[in-house]
């Protein structure tokens, strides 16, 4: 099998670089485990959130005081403030409507009631553009009786922390009741299935509407479309007061939603999306690879003229450790990482831990460097990219997005 571009990885950046090539005429494979850290995600993206410590108001102007090894100085500010906006355009196209600027950031809202800053929001959940100027006053923080998938009582208290009032208000249907058999159906991901109906949402809209009372806005946790908006936007259209969505533990509801929708645009264009193999190992010719094997394919390895590492961190196995060392499992490719095993990580969950930043080593164009050398059609995005601590610095869904579109770019001009 033979195309122009094999992406290894399935997830947020392998997707969004897909369909940037792919609108474009490409023939593009996706190589997808079917892991994905959006499970986690709970219906934002961030650029940069915060630089040692502190929240950032204004992510381009940020970037270009970030040190060189970070993935953004190596795209560079100017061209990243035009791939924001080409990434809002990617996601309405694939029918993910979100809100927000990469001039500015807004606040999103946590599942235990913590703001944090954020690039995109969908357009379904609470956002605050300005912690001096929320979008309403009072709150009806409605909860699913046998729900936990939402700590309630740390979301109300953080809410009113953030200067809303909050009514924190149970309510069940018989549609919700009858998951209750079972612990284990008692999740985002099996409500959000059980309340599809007109019928379903009509009975949840008829507690809000009762149950309510003086609130301007009620507020309830995401459990509505797993394939789409149109579930909220039926519910929305069935409730009196404005209606808005809160992230919920993981599995995320607005995470897979925006999975599935990315993998149906991806295949709308003709993208081909193998679902459930694994990268296993590439072939090389002088400073190219020439081919990649798969689990599931084995002896008919997948040729193309470009390929895109974008098999993600630790998490998700496209960076592993063993007692030695730090490494890139499928194609040996160097490694950004300390030789000394006492300084990966640090004691204490809430420190730094330098292991945040290690993964694969790039030169300018996000060429994948083997053995301090670039290998010309093999470049790296996402989450498995080195020079950046995702969880201390707030740009994780940034770099997966920008990194995407940047390489696609390299891609299409180094043909």
């Amino acid at each position: 099998m033979r195309m122009d571009t094999v992406i290894m990885g399935g997830g947020l950046s392998a997707l969004a670089c897909g369909i940037s090539l792919a609108k474009r005429g490409k023939r593009v494979t996706i190589v997808a485990s079917g892991q994905s850290t959006m499970l986690f995600n709970g219906g934002s993206m961030e650029l940069l959130g915060c630089i040692d410590g502190k929240p950032v108001e204004k992510p381009l102007e940020a970037i270009a005081t970030l040190p060189q090894n970070h993935p953004y100085s190596k795209i560079g500010a100017d061209r990243i403030a035009a791939i924001s906006e080409r990434v809002k355009l990617l996601f309405s196209d694939s029918g993910i409507e979100m809100t927000g600027s990469a001039n500015a950031n807004h606040w999103r809202i946590t599942p235990m009631g913590v703001a944090k800053p954020a690039w995109l929001t969908l357009n379904d959940h609470l956002r605050i553009d300005d912690l001096n100027n929320l979008p309403a006053k009072h709150l009806a923080l409605m909860c699913v009786r046998g729900f936990f998938d939402v700590p309630n009582a740390m979301l109300a208290q953080g809410l009113r922390e953030l200067g809303f009032e909050v009514d924190m208000i149970e309510f069940t249907t018989d549609d919700i009741t009858s998951l209750r058999r079972s612990p284990s159906e008692m999740r985002a991901t099996s409500l959000a299935k059980r309340l599809v109906s007109n019928h379903a949402l009509q009975r949840v809209a008829d507690q809000l509407n009762s149950l309510a009372g003086e609130a301007d806005m009620v507020l309830m946790p995401s459990v509505f479309g797993q394939n789409d908006s149109s579930d909220f936007q039926t519910l929305q259209n069935m409730t009196r007061k404005p209606l808005r969505l809160v992230a919920t533990l993981p599995p995320s509801v607005a995470g897979m939603r925006m999975m599935t929708q990315l993998r149906h645009y991806f295949r709308m264009l003709g993208g081909t999306y193998l679902m459930g193999d694994t990268a296993v190992s590439g072939t090389f010719e002088g400073d190219k690879l020439t081919s990649v094997t798969t689990a599931k394919l084995g002896d008919m390895p997948l040729k193309a003229d470009n390929f895109v590492l974008a098999t993600g961190s630790f998490v998700s196995r496209g960076l592993r450790a063993d007692y030695e060392r730090i490494y890139e499992p499928v194609l040996g490719v160097d490694v950004v990482a300390d030789n000394d095993r006492e300084r990966w990580t640090s004691f204490g969950v809430l420190q730094p831990q330098a292991y945040f930043g290690y993964g694969v080593a790039t030169d300018e164009q996000l060429r994948c460097l083997k053995n301090g050398k670039p290998i010309q059609n093999l470049r790296a995005i996402g989450s498995v990219l080195s020079g950046h601590d995702p969880v201390k610095m707030g740009d994780g869904t940034g770099v997966s997005l920008i990194t995407a579109i940047a390489a696609a770019d390299h891609i299409r001009e180094n043909k």
